[in-house]
C-alpha cells in the first residue's frame, strides 16, 4: 500500500519546479489513497490490494481469481473472495473524498457532464434490475438493445489539450425510475456535496451541468431551479418552441396569451434574426458558426412526465443554439446542432463558453469504457468504480507521477462478444473538433 507521504522521499534542499510539481502531485494522491482506505469498513486490507491489482492489472480481467497473480496483490484465493464477499465500502464518505479533491473547470467554473451508459449483461437472465439497453451497432442508424444495467456517470470537464476527467459519480437506474427524475436526485445530492466541500460558495459561477440527447433538458431547470446550475443539453432538430407572449393590447377580451409566435428547429421560416452570432475559426472543419435566439420555452401539456402536474403548466425559458461548421472530413455538408440553455440574456463569450462545453463532454467516454468493460465480473463492480476513482477520475493532479498505478490501458474487448463494447450515444461526426486549434483531445 501507497501511503507514504512526500516528506519520507523528498531530497533535502530546494527543489526544481518539476520536483516540487511532482511532490505536490504526490501528497494528493497519496492523501486520497488514506481516505479510500478509511472509506474500507470491513477488510480493509484485502480490499485495498484488490483496488491496486486492478488498477496494475494488463489487460481486461475475466475472473477475480486472475487478480491474485498480480505482483500487487500479496493475499491468496482466500483472502480474494474472503474480501468481495464480506467487506464493505462505505459509498458517502468516499463521495465526499471525491468532492473534496481539486477539481478542473472550464473558464473558471465548475462544468459537470452526464450520461447513461449500460454494462450489458445479456446472458444473465436471473439477475434483477435488468433494462433493454440502446447500444449501436456497425452501419448508419443501426442500433440493438440488450438486456443490461443503466449506469448514470456524472464527471467535471477540464480544459486544454487533454480528454481526463474527475469521474464524481455513478448511479445506476433500475426499472422504477425515470430518466430524468433520478438524473436531477443525483445532481441534487452531487451539488450538496460539492457545496460541503468548498467547490461552489455563494457568489461562484453557477454549475453548468451539459447532457446529451435523450434527456428533457427543458423540465430538469424546473426541477433544480433552487439550485446554482445551468442546464445544456443537445435536443431534435423537430423540436418546436415558443417565443414569449405579446404585451396584451388595450381593450382586449379574453384570457392573456401565455404563448407568442412558434420557432421550428427544421423550419427555417420562423427563424427570426438571431440575438447574437458568433464565429470560430477551427484547423479541420473552417468556420464553427454559433447563433442563439434567447427566452425560448417548450409549451407544455398534462402528458408524460407533466401528467400530473397540479395546476397551471410552467414556462421554462431558455436559449435556443444552432452549430454549424462550414465542412466534414470526405467534404461532407454537415447538419446544424441544436442545443438548449436554461440561461437566458446570454452575451457571445457565454454562448461559445456553452456548445464549447458541450463538446468536451465527450471526453469522458474513456472514463466510463474502463469504469464498465474491464473487468467482467459482477462483484468486482464496486472496487472497480473506485479504483477508477483513484486512477482516471483525478489523474490530471498526478501527471508529474510515472507509477505503476498510472499505467495506460489498451481499447478493452466485451466479456460477452469479445468484441469492443460501443455503448452510449453515437456524438456527431464533428464532435470535439470545434474548438479552436481543432480536437481537445
Amino acid at each position: 500500500m501507497l501511503m507514504m507521504s512526500s516528506a519520507d522521499t523528498a531530497p533535502a534542499g530546494p527543489r526544481p519546479p518539476d520536483e516540487h510539481a511532482r511532490t505536490e502531485a504526490l501528497d494528493l494522491f497519496s492523501g486520497f489513497r488514506s481516505d479510500f482506505y478509511a472509506c474500507l469498513t470491513d477488510y480493509p486490507d484485502a480490499l485495498f490490494e484488490l483496488a491496486d491489482a486492478l488498477l496494475c492489472a494488463d489487460g481486461p480481467v475475466r475472473s477475480p481469481v486472475e487478480l491474485t497473480v498480480v505482483p500487487e496483490h500479496r493475499r491468496g484465493h482466500g483472502g480474494m473472495y474472503k474480501a468481495l464477499n464480506r467487506g464493505t465500502l462505505n459509498i458517502v464518505a468516499f463521495q465526499a473524498a471525491l468532492a473534496g479533491l481539486p477539481l478542473p473547470r472550464l473558464g473558471g467554473r465548475l462544468v459537470l457532464a452526464v450520461d447513461v451508459s449500460p454494462w450489458l449483461r445479456p446472458d444473465a437472465p436471473t439477475n434483477s434490475g435488468r433494462l433493454y439497453c440502446h447500444t449501436y451497432a456497425r452501419g448508419r442508424k443501426n442500433a440493438v438493445m440488450v438486456p443490461g444495467w443503466p449506469y448514470s456517470f456524472i464527471a467535471a470537464l477540464e480544459e486544454g489539450a487533454s480528454s481526463w476527467t474527475a469521474l464524481l459519480d455513478v448511479a445506476r437506474l433500475h426499472p422504477e425510475d425515470t430518466l430524468t427524475d433520478a438524473t436531477a436526485g443525483q445532481l441534487r445530492a452531487l451539488v450538496g456535496r460539492l457545496a460541503e466541500a468548498g467547490q461552489h460558495n455563494p457568489g461562484d459561477p453557477d454549475i453548468l451541468v451539459v447532457f446529451d440527447a435523450g434527456y428533457d433538458v427543458t423540465r430538469l431547470p424546473w426541477l433544480l431551479a433552487d439550485l446554482p446550475v445551468q442546464v445544456c443539453g443537445r435536443i431534435n432538430a423537430d423540436r418546436k418552441f415558443r417565443f414569449p407572449a405579446p404585451p396584451r393590447g388595450p381593450r382586449t377580451n379574453g384570457a392573456p396569451a401565455r404563448h407568442g409566435p412558434v420557432f421550428k428547429c427544421d423550419k427555417p421560416e420562423t427563424h427570426p434574426a438571431p440575438h447574437i452570432t458568433t464565429s470560430t475559426e477551427t484547423s479541420r472543419y473552417g468556420s464553427a458558426a454559433a447563433a442563439a435566439w434567447d427566452r425560448l420555452h417548450p409549451q407544455l401539456t398534462h402528458r408524460a412526465a407533466w401528467a400530473d402536474h397540479p395546476g397551471q403548466l410552467p414556462i421554462v425559458e431558455g436559449t435556443i443554439l444552432r452549430l454549424t461548421v462550414d465542412h466534414l472530413r470526405g467534404n461532407r455538408h454537415p447538419d446544424p446542432m441544436w442545443l438548449w440553455s436554461s440561461a437566458t440574456g446570454i452575451d457571445a463569450a457565454h454562448l461559445d463558453r456553452i456548445w464549447q462545453a458541450y463538446l468536451r463532454r465527450f471526453d469522458q467516454e474513456q472514463v466510463k469504457r474502463q469504469a464498465k468493460t474491464t473487468p467482467s465480473t459482477p462483484g468486482l463492480a464496486p472496487i472497480r468504480s473506485a479504483s477508477v476513482g483513484m486512477r482516471g477520475a483525478h489523474a490530471p493532479a498526478m501527471t508529474p507521477l510515472s507509477t505503476k498505478t498510472m499505467k495506460t490501458e489498451t481499447r478493452p474487448e466485451c466479456a460477452v462478444t469479445g468484441s469492443t463494447p460501443l455503448a452510449g450515444r453515437r456524438p456527431p461526426p464533428w464532435s470535439g473538433a470545434c474548438w479552436p486549434g481543432g480536437s481537445p483531445g
